[in-house]
């Protein structure tokens, strides 16, 4: 008996340990630019920022421009639109430094873009686990130009379907809303 509550009181303390590993701070995470240089998110903190993961041969690849007019209109309030490439829906076919290339030359991109990434499956990258296990609406990105916003605090406030459109009012409310919460 005493050693089922011994093991029973080990699992249980191991659950915690792994919860406690899981419940990661959005400053806490990293990814690598386009350059391939690791980029820590310490870098965002206080600051509003809108997670998109983006493709080049998208329906939804034009919201480049919107996202660039976001950031053009809200970074000196504390807005920071990152984009994460990804090929999860098979309309990313480029890399690296042509991403750039493509993003800048197309749609005039000069907000943070970061190297391909798994947003969805066992390889999702930890921005993405972390996004996606802190938003109210939960599950997988269901598709290139999904949304996540989070505060100044590094909290997941809203997370936004491909069809809602960087000019959308409903967005454009969320991310007012955040950045006029000036609580970090």
């Amino acid at each position: 008996m005493r050693f089922l509550a011994f093991l029973l009181s080990f699992s249980l303390g191991g659950a915690l340990a792994m919860a406690k590993a899981d419940k990661q701070e959005f400053s806490a995470l990293e990814a690598k630019n386009l350059r391939g240089e690791n980029v820590g998110f310490k870098t965002y903190s206080g600051k509003v920022v809108l997670v998109v993961n983006t493709a080049s041969r998208c329906g939804y690849t034009p919201q480049y421009a919107g996202l660039q007019k976001l950031y053009d209109s809200y970074k000196d309030r504390g807005l920071v639109v990152l984009g994460f490439p990804s090929d999860d829906f098979h309309q990313e076919d480029l890399e690296g430094e042509s991403i750039a290339k493509f993003c800048e030359k197309n749609y005039g991109v000069k907000f943070p873009m970061f190297k391909k990434a798994h947003v969805n499956g066992p390889e999702r990258h930890p921005v993405y686990k972390y996004l996606t296990a802190n938003s109210a609406k939960s599950g997988d990105v269901q598709w290139n130009f999904e949304k996540f916003l989070v505060n100044r605090r590094g909290e997941v406030v809203g997370r936004f379907s491909s069809g809602v459109a960087p000019g959308d009012a409903e967005l454009n409310k969320a991310i007012e809303t955040a950045l006029a919460d000036a609580k970090t």
